[in-house]
Formats: structure tokens, C-alpha cells, sequence
């Protein structure tokens, strides 16, 4: 049987839906990085299984990758650590875009930590970073507004819970103000966005869930070690560009892992 619990985005709901289950008790816990650093402090027994975009050493989950110690390891797709790429990848689309902004909700630590690497790709490319802290719908609708009015030539969405769970908005946003966007996961293009870069958040979740069996057979946390993404995918959507008004260029097709009509 599975249990599910969900803050809706409201982390200081995070220790008493832990502490709830721990009081069931469960036999294992798998969560998101937030979710997870609550459950450790929570327990030492109940092994916890995490899938995260940042390093769970800085994040304080894990002792170290190869050997996590305790009742904790996970999966890490280092969505954060991407941001040069990502860059890179907005510039050649929109090479005139001197003005980017970033759309994130920066109550997370791996979203302050790929902040900080935008900050510094940005600006050692020359370009201008604008930072949208946004926490609630609203807050991605006056961003927007803010952007059109601002010149802003491309759009980098970053990693985490909430930017996803607001995918839907978040696409239809930038294609109404023609502003080109790249986004953290492929569920963002198949939603309607433009393009993505990558490791696969669904095949991230089956690692967790292998582990997961692995653990209620017997074995512990502390002798998995922290699997690391190796691969990435840029996934384009065609009809997406084709609602921007854009023509992609040759060099940016061909760098598609993927392509969507």
C-alpha cells in the first residue's frame, strides 16, 4: 500500500505530514529534496529516498554519494548544475536577446544554487539576467506582465516543485506574450512549451522506485549509493516555435535529442 501526503507547495507543512508518517509507521519514504530534508530530521530509522535537481551532499541529505551513511540516499538529476548549458542553448535561438530572465521559486536550495550559476553564466556572456522569485500563480501572471513590458528576449525557467507543478501556466504564459522559453524537464514541452533540457525526471522516479523494492527486501540506505544522472535530452516543440512566430535554426535542430510536432 501506498501513502501519499502533499504540502501543495506550503513548506512549513513538511514536518507534521513527516511526523504522520513516521507515526504510521511506513517502511520507506520517498520525497522531493524539501521533503526529504524534513523527513531526515525527523527520523533516523525510517529509511528516506530522495530525487533532487542539486547535490544532496551541500544539501546536507546524504554524507557522500558513494556512500550515504544513515537512513538516507536517492537519486540526483542535477537540474541546477545545467544552467551554462541551458544558456547556451537560449543565445543560439535568440542570439539578439540581450535581457534573459529566470522564473523560479527560490525558497528551494537547488533553485538558489542554479540561480547563482545563471547569475554567473549570464553574466560572463554579457548578457543581463532578470530573477523572478515567485511563490503563487500570481506571482508567475505579474512576472509576465513584467517581462513584456521589459524587453526581455528569453525566458529561463527553473528547477523545482513548484515551476512544474505550474508547467501549464507556465507555457501558455510564454507563448502569449511571445516570449521564447527553455524549461528544466520534458513534461514541460509535451505541455505546450518550446524546449528543454535535461535528465529524465520519470526515469529518475524508476530508479527511486528499484531502489525502493531493493529496501523492502532487506537492504539499507547507507549501502545504495546516490545514483547520478548521465544523461540529458534537448527536446524541441515544433508547433510550439511555430506559435512564437519562430524559425529554428539548423544548428539548434540539431542539436535535438527529441523533436515534438
Amino acid at each position: 500500500m501506498i501513502e501519499q501526503r502533499w504540502a501543495d507547495n506550503q513548506i512549513d507543512r513538511l514536518p507534521a505530514l513527516v511526523d504522520e508518517l513516521v507515526r504510521r509507521p511506513v517502511n520507506v519514504i520517498v520525497a522531493n529534496v524539501l521533503a526529504a530534508l524534513a523527513a531526515k530530521n525527523a527520523t533516523t530509522t525510517v529509511p528516506i529516498l530522495f530525487v533532487t535537481g542539486s547535490d544532496p551532499v551541500k544539501d546536507g541529505l546524504v554524507a557522500s554519494l558513494n556512500r550515504p551513511s544513515g537512513n538516507v540516499t536517492g537519486v540526483s538529476h542535477v537540474s541546477g548544475a545545467l544552467a551554462t548549458k541551458r544558456l547556451e542553448i537560449l543565445r543560439q535561438l535568440t542570439p539578439s536577446g540581450t535581457i534573459i530572465a529566470m522564473l523560479v521559486q527560490l525558497d528551494a536550495a537547488e533553485s538558489v544554487l542554479e540561480q547563482r550559476e545563471v547569475q554567473a553564466a549570464a553574466q560572463a556572456s554579457g548578457q543581463q539576467l532578470i530573477v523572478f522569485d515567485v511563490n503563487s500563480a500570481a506571482d508567475i501572471e505579474t512576472a509576465f506582465a513584467t517581462m513584456a513590458a521589459s524587453g526581455v528576449g528569453a525566458l529561463y525557467v527553473g528547477t523545482g516543485a513548484f515551476t512544474s507543478s505550474h508547467r501549464a501556466l507556465l507555457t501558455a504564459l510564454a507563448t502569449r506574450n511571445a516570449i521564447p522559453a527553455l524549461y528544466p524537464l520534458r513534461e514541460f514541452v509535451a505541455a505546450g512549451g518550446l524546449m528543454s533540457y535535461g535528465a529524465s525526471i520519470a526515469d529518475a522516479y524508476r530508479q527511486v522506485g528499484i531502489y525502493a523494492a531493493r529496501i523492502l527486501k532487506g537492504e539499507r540506505p547507507a549501502d545504495l549509493p546516490v545514483i547520478q544522472a548521465v544523461k540529458f535530452d534537448f527536446v524541441l516543440n515544433l508547433s510550439a516555435a511555430k506559435a512564437l512566430g519562430l524559425t529554428l535554426p539548423d544548428r539548434v535542430l540539431a542539436l535535438a535529442d527529441e523533436v515534438i510536432e
